[in-house]
């Protein structure tokens, strides 16, 4: 084991890095966010595998060449230029991508630097900024596949019990993404993307969802079930079109603000906690003390 898989076993449950596949877009790059991405990065280039990163402030890089269009994807204009990373005396040449969004993210972000060292002939700049927004969405499924369907149930200490539960929990995302599709169709998809709450129509479900299949009996389920695709389709445009979008809009989020830096106090300088937890045990350790 290397020095750089060692360290990304740690604290941080990051899973142990493998090796790279005879061909090297035989499974995904990995997309990678909220960890220490410079260890991660240089861990995965270390093993000749590839990766995919949001490139953030504190990422030391330097550029070799200038900002090239690439083109267009759905998101916005891409760029791309040859940059080098360094981290801890180590340097990693890699592919520097930005896109230039059409719409500012939900902080405010007009553009996203992304890292990554697949080859250009094997993944185009453009490419690689639609795979990175593909992560986007499947962070938004396991978020409400956590929070609104209960998918982890820290009481199911058995493994086949806790793997139903998540996939019925998946099943149940499936079939709120086919909700919002009809209601898209039916009052306009501006009015249901980033504007539709789960939370709001999983608690109507479950709130009258039992009062229902006692009203209804199983009979009047039958008819449905024997509906085309076609007929099934306008049925539940019918049933779309009474509902009151309102009450299940989510509450939109507000720009983060940037806290301003405290100002800098001669008498009150920032101490290290580590520097002084480290002079405190070589106190010890000397004999002169």
């Amino acid at each position: 084991m290397g020095e750089w898989e060692k360290r990304s076993n740690g604290k941080r449950g990051i899973h142990p890095l493998t090796p790279s596949p005879p061909h090297p877009l035989t499974p995904s790059p990995l997309v990678l966010s909220g960890f220490d991405l410079n260890l991660v990065a240089f861990g995965i280039e270390s093993k000749q595998a590839f990766f995919l990163v949001r490139q953030h402030q504190n990422l030391p890089w330097t550029d070799e060449s200038e900002l090239v269009r690439e083109g267009r994807s759905e998101g916005g204009e891409v760029f791309s230029q040859t940059a080098v990373v360094s981290y801890e005396g180590h340097s990693c040449r890699c592919r520097r991508v930005v896109v230039q969004l059409n719409q500012p993210t939900r902080d405010g972000e007009t553009e996203i630097a992304l890292l990554t060292n697949l080859p250009q002939a094997d993944a185009s700049s453009v490419l690689v900024g639609q795979l990175y927004r593909k992560r986007w969405g499947v962070e938004t499924l396991f978020q409400v596949a956590t929070e609104t369907f209960h998918c982890e149930i820290k009481t199911l200490g058995y493994p086949r019990a806790a793997l139903f539960s998540f996939c019925m929990a998946l099943v149940a995302y499936n079939l709120f993404s086919c909700l919002k599709a009809v209601l898209g169709s039916v009052h306009g998809t501006d009015q249901i993307e980033g504007k539709l709450s789960y939370y709001y129509l999983a608690d109507e479900l479950e709130g009258t969802y039992r009062g229902m299949m006692i009203a209804l009996p199983p009979c009047d389920w039958q008819d449905i079930g024997q509906m085309s695709l076609t007929q099934l389709s306008s049925l539940l445009q019918d049933w779309a079109r009474l509902v009151k979008l309102e009450a299940f809009t989510s509450a939109p989020r507000k720009p983060k603000k940037k806290k301003p830096k405290p100002p800098y106090d001669p008498r009150h300088p920032h101490v290290s906690t580590a520097r002084l937890l480290a002079e405190k045990k070589k106190s010890r350790a000397s004999p002169n003390k």
